[in-house]
């Protein structure tokens, strides 16, 4: 079941068509619980050849239109303005995942528990990111959340002087977690700081 607020947001967006396509993808997606685009094919329920379902959807995903700043940033506003209050503080995770050859930059909001992917990213390379990835990332979603009081989380990947300095010239307030071997002494700055 698609929230209503999904609905009434995608048909704005997209054409009668592409409304219905998308109504029959979600679902299924969901019950695949796969999004490789081979698998989707050989199940969507088009009465048409598999290799032609194929190119249909793949045509349908490369949609200009279909975009995070498009399609997603205004599902999280609708969703921030429908559960969380204004000045509310909320946690932001960065992370960074890899599956085999594909390297992510995730920036997710921690709610009950649970991780809402708000932006990612495939990175350049493999291994870990740079901080020159992690400012542009984030800058994607803070003016989500101008509204609330953000608190940036990451693991030891994210312990950088650079965006601690970065995160306070933005106001946003930050817990990243030291590396074992770091010192945190008192009167300097700390990358573990929550305001």
């Amino acid at each position: 079941m698609i929230p209503t607020f999904y609905l009434i947001h995608l048909k704005k967006q997209l054409s009668s068509a592409q409304f219905k396509l998308i109504g029959i993808l979600l679902p299924l997606i969901q019950s695949e619980k796969q999004v490789r685009l081979e698998r989707l094919s050989r199940v969507f329920p088009y009465p048409i050849t598999t290799e032609s379902r194929r190119r249909k959807l793949q045509k349908f995903l490369d949609l200009p239109n279909l975009t995070i700043s498009l399609i997603w940033f205004p599902l999280i506003t609708c969703w921030l303005i429908t559960y969380c209050r204004v000045g509310q503080a909320l946690s932001i995770a960065i992370d960074r995942s890899q599956w085999g050859r594909i390297n992510l930059f995730m920036v997710s909001l921690i709610w009950e528990r649970r991780a809402i992917p708000l932006y990612w990213s495939l990175l350049p390379k493999l291994g870990n990111s740079s901080f020159e990835s992690h400012p542009t990332n984030l800058q994607q979603v803070l003016p989500l959340f101008s509204e609330y009081k953000v608190i940036v989380l990451g693991d030891r990947e994210f312990c950088y002087v650079d965006l601690g300095n970065w995160l306070r010239e933005k106001g946003v307030s930050f817990c990243l977690r030291l590396k074992k071997n770091h010192l945190n002494r008192n009167g300097t700055f700390s990358l573990a700081t929550v305001r």
